[in-house]
């Protein structure tokens, strides 16, 4: 009796199986099921240094974006130390054809290792530019952004509630790009 049972429910569940097996490859074509991706890059302030993996602003961003409705990923490509050049030379490593938004934090390096005002400028054009050409989006980060919020106490970097801040504060900017 419950061979025939097993074999009447399976026998049963066939159509459903169908259904799905017909309609999963439409779904996944159609970009319904990918998520969105946004892509932090900076420096320092944007890895995260000094607090732990998912404490970051990235981490942070992804999920009030994902709190919000959005099915989105957002990458940390922020490395420890970086100037604008730096990131200008591996912006096509951090990018890929499923990038919607650049979140660009540039930092203070560039001002620290000796570079001028003036390449600094050209490097985030240079990326602002590239970006566009992809048609990324994208969401700056100004040094400015960074002020009065909780830093850790090289006054450089700021706390995991520092980074909820910041992420909460981008989080409409980037809303708003993901829908246009």
């Amino acid at each position: 009796m419950a061979q025939v049972s097993a074999f009447a429910l399976s026998f049963a569940a066939r159509p459903i199986f169908c259904i799905v097996a017909v309609l999963a490859p439409i779904v996944m074509g159609s970009g319904l099921s990918h998520a969105a991706e946004v892509v932090a890059l900076g420096a320092s302030n944007t890895y995260g240094k000094g607090v732990e993996r998912g404490e970051d602003f990235p981490a942070q961003l992804e999920k009030i974006l994902r709190a919000k409705g959005f099915n989105v990923t957002v990458a940390n490509a922020g490395v420890n130390g970086d100037t604008t050049a730096g990131m200008l030379a591996r912006l096509d490593s951090v990018l890929n054809s499923d990038t919607k938004v650049l979140v660009l934090q540039p930092g203070g390096n560039d001002a620290r290792k000796g570079a001028s005002p003036s390449d600094a400028q050209t490097n985030v054009a240079s990326i602002k530019a590239a970006a566009a050409g992809r048609h990324i989006k994208v969401v700056m980060v100004p040094g400015p952004m960074l002020r009065g919020l909780p830093h850790q106490d090289d006054e450089i970097h700021l706390t995991p509630d520092g980074y909820h801040a910041l992420a909460m504060e981008l989080a409409p900017q980037v809303a708003s790009a993901l829908r246009h």
